[in-house]
């Protein structure tokens, strides 16, 4: 079984980027099958465009742009790529970082998908980061990461306590369907919870209140689908719930101090 060290991805790397804490490459997949291998650092695999499926030795994930995985040290896994164009992000973590900052790593086990909206516009970030590459970029990723692992010790803390079946069942409500125009009501008959109910204990689970998640979802979305130049900013704004193209970008600069435009253009021009 290949034992990949530092910076080493299979396929087409287009960047780079060694930190004091940690590698960051730009990779393109070219491999249709990687078989078993590990990776001599934990990391981070963020699609950016395309298809992937990856499975371990736990589950199988069917990967799309603007996915997020988490690979623990030496967890071994492999890869099957669709046809067609497939890249991805990663970020490697030294272990020495961890010991350094006394961080825990109680929600790091195994590799695993990350769910939260919050984690996946903190790489949106992490990747615009990374292709400004200034003096300030250590810095700025250093903080960024330090900002995902607190979210997702977060997570991890939530889900220990929560036995809730509501929060899994409204969960998956929101994501299967970013576009659609819930109302209180329809989701808390849904769930089975009175209004009040929902509205008061939505942001003991979520960490934000109820408008605010499905905003980050529709930001999410949007992320996903601006690699795709066949759709214009109108179409992604339609397919993502917002009512015209100037809310969606009212929006979307919100979370990624960037238009949707801009972005779309850095994403083409670090290919």
């Amino acid at each position: 079984m290949d034992n990949l060290k530092t910076g080493r991805f299979f396929g087409q790397t287009n960047s780079t980027i060694h930190l004091d804490f940690a590698t960051i490459t730009d990779t393109e997949y070219t491999h249709d099958k990687v078989d078993w291998h590990y990776h001599e650092n934990a990391y981070f695999t963020f699609i950016l465009d395309g298809k992937v499926i990856e499975g371990n030795k736990k589950e199988v994930y069917n990967c799309s742009a603007g996915s997020l995985l988490f690979h623990n040290w030496q967890d071994p896994h492999y890869n099957i790529k669709p046809k067609g164009y497939t890249r991805g992000f990663h970020i490697e973590l030294y272990e020495d970082w961890f010991s350094r900052h006394q961080l825990q790593r109680t929600a790091l086990q195994g590799s695993f998908a990350v769910n939260n909206p919050d984690v996946k516009l903190l790489f949106y970030q992490l990747f615009r980061e990374t292709k400004v590459n200034d003096d300030l970029t250590m810095l700025s990723t250093e903080s960024l990461l330090l900002q995902v692992l607190a979210q997702m010790q977060g997570d991890s803390t939530r889900a220990a306590v929560n036995t809730l079946g509501w929060v899994n069942k409204l969960r998956a409500m929101l994501n299967d369907d970013v576009a659609h125009k819930f109302t209180l009501d329809e989701l808390a008959k849904e769930v089975q919870l009175h209004p009040a109910h929902l509205s008061r204990d939505f942001a003991k689970h979520f960490n934000c209140n109820l408008g605010e998640y499905i905003r980050k979802l529709r930001i999410q979305k949007a992320f996903s689908l601006l690699p795709d130049n066949r759709l214009s900013l109108t179409n992604v704004a339609l397919v993502c719930g917002f009512a015209d193209q100037s809310h969606f970008i009212r929006a979307f600069k919100s979370y990624a101090d960037t238009n949707p435009l801009a972005y779309r253009k850095l994403l083409m021009r670090a290919c």
